[in-house]
């Protein structure tokens, strides 16, 4: 606001119109103007300085009457409120197709979290004693069930779910917590873990 105090403060010339006048009588009604289009009081009122800017820095192309210099303020508010909400609506279209496209790819450290767990996992897995390992593999890596893991194997499906039941016991052991429900969340979500 200090620039146009500045500006209302200067008076020209005898043939030029005063500018304290013109900004006593005119702003308030540009700011009503500018608000009627825009909503907001403050940017109504920021919109109504810049036509008094834009005007002082054009003066000189401008007719010296009345009518001529109102038109001139009216046209700078009205095509400034709408380049605003012009820009707006860009602004918004543009934060709204990001919005979208972000799920489509995940986050890097998401991404470096799951590795890290993945590789932890099958850290624990390969610790595990042979058979326990073979059906860990199978059964929570390839998502095989018990049957398919029994007849590959060639021992009887009770072997197989109570060796099953031993290797969670020691994955339950070797794991955080997190971990071993990182696990089992996986393995009940997705038919593989990789």
């Amino acid at each position: 606001m200090s620039g146009i105090k500045r500006l209302v403060s200067f008076k020209g010339s005898a043939s030029d119109l005063d500018l304290n006048s013109l900004f006593e009588e005119y702003y308030d009604r540009l700011v009503y103007f500018s608000h009627q289009i825009l909503k907001d009081q403050t940017q109504a009122q920021d919109i109504a300085q810049e036509a008094f800017i834009s005007y002082w820095r054009e003066k000189d192309s401008i007719e010296v009457n009345k009518t001529a210099i109102k038109n001139y303020l009216y046209k700078s508010a009205r095509n400034a409120s709408l380049n605003l909400i012009r820009h707006e609506n860009v602004v918004q279209q543009y934060n709204q197709k990001q919005g979208a496209e972000e799920p489509a790819e995940p986050p890097v450290v998401d991404a470096i979290i799951s590795s890290e767990v993945i590789a932890q996992l099958h850290l624990a897995i390969e610790l595990l004693p042979g058979t326990y390992r073979q059906i860990c593999t199978l059964g929570f890596i390839e998502g095989k069930k018990n049957q398919e893991i029994a007849d590959e194997l060639g021992m009887s499906i009770n072997t197989v779910k109570k060796q099953k039941q031993k290797v969670l016991d020691l994955l339950r052991r070797r794991l955080s917590p997190e971990l071993f429900f990182a696990l089992m969340f996986y393995h009940e979500n997705t038919p593989a873990l990789l």
